[in-house]
């Protein structure tokens, strides 16, 4: 091939000035890592409280609640018993000792009993369940948390000494506490289940210890300076409770891929013969620029997240532009510096049986086979793996989004497996609507008898059970009611009980009263406003997501071609992993295995969230495969044979990259809750689909059916830069027979 001029581009820059400066990149990386660990460390990270909507007239209601309701903290205690009905004496004396345990604490700041006149909405219709309800001192969620654990364990201790009975807690600071430490036991698993997997990976990919630990070593420090700068925009954007596991995946992922193509791409030169200052050099302006070019692309696609406007999403879109960012500085400026240090000592710690399998030459026999077949019957091979992505997208019409509510908790949780008991006894009642209403006086006789009204006509309907409850706040200027509803929170029927009130109740009761406003919050609610919100900012995002990104590939590879086929098979992997989704999480195939029962729908959030993800992270292929295709071309190769070339040259380092994601998403797979089991499998499938059928196959089938077109750029568009490279390695010198 020709060799091409040494290159000036930004990544090479960076990468000569940290193998020549290597002491101040490795130490800089250092004292940024800690410093910004620190600072994490002291200023704390705000999180955003759980099930508290921030869109549409539910995020509305929920503002006025946190600006002008010391909304109590309420917990139930369902004593229940297969037999006995609280007409007897035996149910009854539970009950009332119930009552007694709970009064004994300070933390507790009223109990009502179902046995007190005016309680009967707190016995079930069968009258074998009655539900002792208090409230707590505590307002915030964070510090109820507290206060909660030994609620629940003299709860607990009553459940034991009570033969017979089911007693148990549930509510919102209980249900916060106990799912905070499953989430936490989750997010411990992930992280001791995914490090040494992805070391192991590592060292399969490049047979020795120290070249397996690099890439390792800068996710992980990647991971832990973005854990600490996200305590900074936290303080006005508070991040989902999600967010360090999400940092985690991105961050492992993303890190040890782009390191595994700017390390696999220098000891490529080395073997060639190059020293080892000149071996970094090629991999900056090669692997170096093809890796900025690649966390470009997933930083803009992650930036679409901000216009929906939405707190949860503008969190999701902080934390992972910022993890990325820290990767691809840390691959730009760091590894040049670290591999310049080992030098060729990065071999070190051999792994002996591993290393002899590993081939020297750099065509992998299996993706060279593929590649082969496919570039001898380009049509058939397209149609075909293009047929089959299709079909996968067409499930994903099927998909139904909801905001996932307590019944898709794991039930291995106390609380949780008593909320699934009180959905049967008292249906709606453990998470019921909420409407609030404010008013010049809540109290007034003309209040007391819209209240009336409203309770006859919503329970006339059907859809809504009793008790109905009112609190007012110490102003009398705003009131709370709670409406239980018919289904299960987020299905048909709690959305049609949710439509009935909004549209034809509260208009003809409260909305009837001059002076009042109201709103309606509460699971369902949150979950239909979300819904909408998606429906309107999606194609927004979408929009912004594939100019942006077909920009910056057009400048990037100077081809019309390149840039409109890379969006479109990026387009078809994403659908095709929303097929995956469908067919798992809404039709139940494998979910014995997977560990959930829930199937009513994908995670509002999801479908959003993967395509930002997706679409970035498949570029990563993409943009290394394309650079190094375009760099063939560039030295003289035909279309074909850069084709043949670029995909059998990246193929080990490919798949090992897309092995570490699989594996590290898979595990996310795993995990108890519904959330990041839905987020993992989806990341997994698309990676899996991306680095196999759309690389292996539809890439190079439709690189060969277009042939030179695929460099096609425009007169008008001549003004793009060129992009320079580095030379052609040279061919080793022979050696003097011994």
């Amino acid at each position: 091939m020709t060799p091409l001029a040494p290159s000036t581009s930004l990544a090479a820059r960076m990468g000569r000035w940290s193998a020549r400066h290597r002491k101040a990149a490795v130490f800089g990386w250092l004292a940024f890592v800690i410093a910004a660990s620190v600072l994490g460390g002291v200023i704390g990270t705000k999180k955003l409280e759980p099930g508290v909507s921030t869109v549409g007239e539910s995020g509305r209601a929920e503002q006025v609640l946190a600006d002008r309701f010391d909304k109590p903290l309420t917990e139930r205690v369902l004593v229940q018993h297969p037999k006995l009905t609280i007409d007897d004496q035996a149910f009854a004396t539970t009950v009332i000792g119930v009552v007694r345990r709970l009064e004994d604490f300070e933390t507790v700041a009223a109990v009502r009993s179902p046995l007190n006149d005016g309680n009967r909405g707190a016995v079930s219709h069968d009258r074998r369940a009655a539900l002792v309800e208090f409230e707590l001192t505590a307002t915030e969620t964070a510090e109820a948390k507290n206060d909660v654990e030994p609620l629940l364990e003299a709860v607990g201790s009553l459940d034991r000494s009570h033969p017979g009975f089911a007693i148990g807690q549930f509510g919102d600071a209980s249900a916060a506490k106990q799912l905070e430490d499953v989430f936490a036991q989750d997010l411990k698993r992930a992280g001791v289940f995914s490090l040494p997997i992805t070391l192991v990976i590592l060292l399969i990919a490049f047979g020795a210890l120290v070249a397996a630990g690099l890439p390792l070593l800068l996710a992980l420090t990647a991971v832990a300076a973005t854990l600490g700068l996200l305590s900074i925009p936290s303080q006005l954007i508070p991040l989902d409770g999600s967010i360090d596991a999400i940092v985690l995946l991105i961050g492992l992922a993303v890190g040890v891929d782009y390191s595994m193509f700017y390390l696999k791409r220098v000891r490529e030169e080395r073997a060639a013969g190059r020293a080892n200052a000149a071996a970094i050099e090629a991999a900056a302006a090669t692997s170096g620029r093809a890796v900025l070019i690649s966390g470009l692309t997933v930083m803009i696609a992650m930036a679409g997240m901000f216009f929906t406007g939405e707190r949860t999403f503008s969190g999701f879109g902080i934390a992972t532009i910022t993890v990325v960012a820290v990767a691809v500085m840390g691959s730009l400026t760091v590894l040049p510096a670290l591999l310049s240090w080992v030098g060729d000592r990065v071999e070190k710690g051999r792994v002996p049986f591993i290393h002899r399998l590993r081939r020297s030459d750099r065509d992998p026999r299996v993706w060279g086979w593929i590649v082969d077949r496919v570039l001898r019957r380009p049509l058939i091979a397209a149609l075909a793996a293009a047929g089959a992505l299709g079909a996968l997208g067409l499930v994903a019409l099927q998909m139904n989004t909801v905001v996932t509510g307590p019944d898709t908790y794991p039930k291995s949780v106390p609380v949780m497996a008593t909320y699934a008991q009180m959905q049967q006894a008292f249906p709606g009642g453990a998470l019921p609507l909420q409407v609030v209403v404010e008013a010049r006086n809540v109290r007034s006789p003309q209040m007391a008898t819209a209240f009336a009204e409203f309770e006859r006509q919503a329970v006339a309907t059907g859809r809504i059970n009793r008790p109905i409850t009112v609190s007012a706040n110490r102003e009398n200027t705003v009131a709370v009611i709670s409406v239980p509803i018919e289904g299960a929170g987020t299905d048909a029927v709690s959305n049609a009980a949710l439509a009935v009130l909004r549209d034809d109740v509260l208009p003809s009761t409260l909305g009837s009263v001059e002076g009042t406003s109201y709103g309606v919050t509460g699971v369902t609610a949150a979950s239909q406003d979300f819904n909408d919100l998606m429906a309107t900012s999606a194609p927004l995002i979408v929009a912004f997501v594939l100019i942006f990104a077909f920009l910056l590939l057009l400048a990037a590879f100077r081809s019309l071609v390149i840039a409109a086929k890379a969006i479109a098979l990026n387009l078809l992997s994403v659908a095709a992993a929303y097929g995956v989704l469908v067919l798992v999480f809404q039709h139940g195939i494998g979910k014995s295995l997977l560990g959930f029962d829930y199937t009513g729908g994908v995670h509002s959030i999801i479908p959003l969230f993967l395509f930002v993800i997706l679409f970035g992270l498949s570029m990563d292929y993409h943009v290394f495969i394309l650079s190094r295709i375009r760099e063939g071309y560039d030295r003289g190769l035909s279309t074909d044979e850069a084709v043949a070339h670029g995909i059998k040259t990246t193929a080990g380092v490919v798949t090992s990259a897309a092995i570490v994601m699989v594996g590290v998403f898979a595990i996310f797979g795993t995990l108890s809750m519904l959330f990041l089991k839905q987020f993992g499998v989806g990341l997994a499938a698309a990676v899996l689909i991306d680095a196999t059928i759309v690389r292996a196959v539809l890439l190079p089938a439709t690189m060969k059916l277009l042939g030179d077109w695929n460099w096609y750029l425009p007169r008008w568009l001549a003004w793009l830069p060129k992009p320079d490279r580095e030379p052609a390695p040279e061919e080793p010198a022979p050696q003097p027979a011994a």
